[in-house]
């Protein structure tokens, strides 16, 4: 009976292990030389292209291994234990998936399933139950270069950049797009105001591609539009110079710039705006470099004060996944209440997707740079803890510290010249680090203006939001 019972015991282990796999290959028609890499497989219930999910929003499953050497056509067998989120392929909840596999060939690209050069099966859908076996998924596609379309008003501007170039040993360049407004041509001599615009993370300024319409006016003040992105590929720049990324505020400041002044008729004046990531850059780029630009509206930025790291004390806390209570430290909520992702999550999912996405990216632009190259992380990734030494690091990104030590030497070059907003029920609780900083701004008697408006990380761009940001660039334009 013992013997029968182990027996049993082995059959279902076996049929546990491997009743769920991917062989998976790719033609010479896509590729013709070996393939060393990445390969992942994303899953998705509810999306026909698993590929472009989110991860960190939706939670979505996925699957990786590790490579070398792999000629085409020659099949790659995924198994059910291969590193997995949010479980083990084996353990995934049954049901009808749409699948799709992208072959990583790091190319440059932020997010792998959407990097240009990647190669990557259409979409199918599969049926994962306790009898399923082998499904063969054969890459088919391979992503395309981004084109740009320029229009009358849109225009792109790639500027080479030397410092990058250098730093990363393969040609860089920034690039953006360039919106005009109608007076620069009915004013054929005219000089205009820029107005920078940053994305947040997953940005991209092919969003303006073919976009036909003009720049729109700061209140009655026609202005050139300069559209960022700042993804890079270990996720978002925030055009902060860091050991990883490399010298993105240096390239900006002393390369894009001036080529982009060159081309275009511009009277000297630079506001910055941006929201979320793209707002953490603005008011880091007008905190650093004070004299390059006029005044910088920041919305809903990533956390301004490692205090308020969304509910993490960095200073403090010794682990990112569990308050003092042992509850789970959320990342994303409903109304900035009711959580539907976990710091948790967030960091064992960047376990299987490790470059691109959010985590990673602050690892990349706040921490050192490991003996392989690669960011030191702040947080091990199973047990929370978070690393002290690498923790030191990011302290000097801290923007709230950097303006308490260094108030008195700055404000004269800042007063008044910076507007942060955010909402107050922001999704991913980044109304905290800007209450936090607030408190120490006022302390200080700091000319900086903080406005909350109703909405949440999304919702809080209303026309009155516009309206308001448009008139706080307006009151400086009437300074120059």
């Amino acid at each position: 009976m013992k013997s029968f019972s182990v027996f049993v015991c082995s059959m279902l282990f076996c049929i546990h292990s491997f009743a769920q796999q991917f062989s998976v290959s790719f033609p010479d028609s896509l590729l013709s030389t070996p393939f060393t890499g990445s390969i992942l497989v994303y899953l998705s219930k509810n999306s026909k292209e698993p590929r472009l999910v989110s991860s960190l929003l939706e939670n979505a499953p996925c699957v990786r291994v590790n490579v070398e050497n792999i000629h085409p056509g020659e099949p790659v067998l995924i198994r059910a234990n291969a590193p997995a989120f949010p479980v083990a392929l084996a353990d995934l909840e049954r049901g009808q998936y749409y699948v799709q596999v992208v072959w990583d060939r790091n190319l440059g690209g932020q997010f792998i399933g959407q990097s240009p050069g990647n190669l990557y099966s259409s979409s199918q859908k599969i049926l994962l139950d306790h009898n399923s076996s082998s499904f063969t998924i054969k890459a088919d596609n391979i992503i395309p270069a981004y084109t740009f379309k320029e229009t009358q008003y849109i225009r792109e501007l790639k500027v080479p950049s030397q410092l990058l170039s250098d730093f990363h040993h393969t040609p860089y360049s920034i690039d953006a797009a360039i919106r005009l407004p109608k007076e620069y041509y009915t004013s054929p001599k005219r000089k205009f105001p820029l107005k920078f615009v940053v994305f947040g993370f997953t940005g991209n300024y092919h969003y303006f591609s073919g976009y036909p319409n003009p720049m729109e006016p700061i209140d009655t003040t026609p202005c050139i539009g300069v559209y960022l992105d700042g993804n890079c590929p270990l996720g978002h720049s925030v055009y902060a110079n860091s050991d990883n990324n490399g010298p993105w505020a240096d390239a900006l400041i002393k390369e894009f710039i001036p080529q982009l002044e060159k081309a275009y008729r511009c009277n000297g004046v630079r506001f910055l705006h941006g929201h979320s990531s793209g707002g953490w850059s603005v008011l880091w780029l007008q905190t650093q470099y004070p004299d390059q630009f006029t005044a910088c509206w920041s919305s809903s930025p990533d956390p301004v004060d490692f205090h308020r790291f969304q509910k993490v004390d960095l200073y403090r806390d010794k682990n990112m996944f569990y308050d003092k209570d042992s509850t789970l430290q959320p990342l994303g909520t409903v109304a900035g209440q009711i959580p539907w992702i976990y710091m948790r999550n967030a960091y064992q999912m960047e376990r299987v997707i490790y470059r691109g996405e959010q985590m990673h990216s602050f690892d990349a632009v706040f921490g050192p740079k490991g003996a392989d190259g690669s960011p030191l992380q702040l947080v091990e990734p199973y047990t929370g803890e978070i690393d002290t030494a690498v923790f030191n690091h990011w302290k000097k990104y801290d923007i709230s510290a950097y303006l308490v030590q260094n108030w008195e030497q700055i404000k004269g070059k800042l007063d008044g010249k910076i507007r942060i907003t955010v909402g107050n029920q922001d999704n991913f609780l980044l109304n905290y680090p800007v209450r936090l900083m607030e408190e120490k701004m006022k302390a200080l008697k700091a000319g900086v203006i903080f406005e909350y408006y109703p909405g949440d990380h999304f919702t809080v761009q209303t026309q009155q939001w516009v309206k308001d940001g448009n008139a706080f660039f307006a009151s400086k334009l009437k300074k120059q």
